[in-house]
């Protein structure tokens, strides 16, 4: 199994930064960077939370598993649902309060067009009319 270090690495890099780039995402400088990947010092929950932000798995960094892909959440996940949940990770409370309310009124209008047997009408601006069909 690799160490906690060599997975901090494998994050970085997968999320295309250099050490000093996430170092600096991170606070810290560079040399603290280098000594977190060669394990010679364990970084701090201030680190930690704001690499968190900046896209780093903590599940993966602190298990081995990660927690955004699809055997993690379960059979079925694909691309399109995990960039969904990456983009949802990555949004500030406010963003993702409106992201669940947005996803609960979706959810709803398709479970009133399936009991009503109706396709979904796409809301109109005030005072236009739908196109007819020919």
């Amino acid at each position: 199994m690799k160490t906690f270090g060599e997975r901090l690495k494998e994050e970085r890099e997968r999320l295309g930064l250099g050490q000093t780039a996430l170092a600096e995402l991170g606070g810290v400088k560079k040399l603290a960077q280098i000594n977190y990947e060669k394990n010679k010092r364990n970084p701090d929950s201030c680190y930690l939370d704001r690499v968190r932000l900046a896209g780093v798995d903590l599940a993966y960094l602190f298990s081995g598993v990660r927690g955004g892909d699809g055997q993690a959440l379960g059979a079925g996940v694909d691309m399109e649902e995990k960039a969904l949940l990456d983009n949802y990770r990555n949004c500030q409370p406010d963003q993702r309060s409106a992201i669940r309310a947005a996803s609960a009124a979706f959810a709803e209008q398709a479970t009133q067009s399936i009991k009503g047997g109706n396709k979904a009408k796409a809301a109109l601006p005030e005072g236009k009319k739908p196109r007819q069909r020919a």
